[in-house]
């Protein structure tokens, strides 16, 4: 649940940027500071709850590399966003009107991560099975998937 509302946090934050970027709302850019501030201590919460379910799941051979993979990515953005968070906190208290490109650039590179990192998340459980109940049951009867 933690890691959906962290995606929704991250991409309408990103909405309100760019929104505020083409139509001068300085309230939009308000709402996308604290969406993106909310994300920033969020994802470290999902980080834990994801950590301590990928302990728990029947993991084999094949899912390996995408399960360390997507791991490695939800750290690498949980810095990520702590890292633009801090940056767009320094761009509100310069001048709370304004978002610079440069900044849209990091924010649209940091949702193309989050779509990765949603597809990694998908493919552990739609084609790997992960916590899918039939494929614990097979796990458990020694079935391979």
């Amino acid at each position: 649940m933690v890691v959906h509302f962290v995606i929704a946090m991250v991409f309408f934050s990103f909405i309100c940027d760019v929104v505020g970027y083409f139509t001068c709302n300085a309230h939009l850019f308000e709402v996308g500071f604290w969406n993106m501030f909310v994300a920033a201590i969020a994802i470290f919460v999902a980080i834990i709850f994801g950590q301590f379910e990928a302990g728990l799941a029947q993991i084999y051979p094949a899912v390996q590399p995408t399960l360390n993979f997507h791991t490695l990515m939800g750290w690498s953005l949980g810095a990520i966003i702590a890292i633009i968070t801090a940056w767009r906190f320094v761009i509100r208290n310069r001048n709370p009107r304004k978002v610079p490109p440069a900044y849209l650039g990091a924010a649209t590179f940091l949702v193309c991560l989050v779509l990765l990192q949603i597809y990694l998340g998908s493919k552990l459980f739609w084609v790997y099975g992960l916590h899918v109940e039939p494929v614990v049951e097979a796990m458990k009867q020694r079935i391979s998937p």
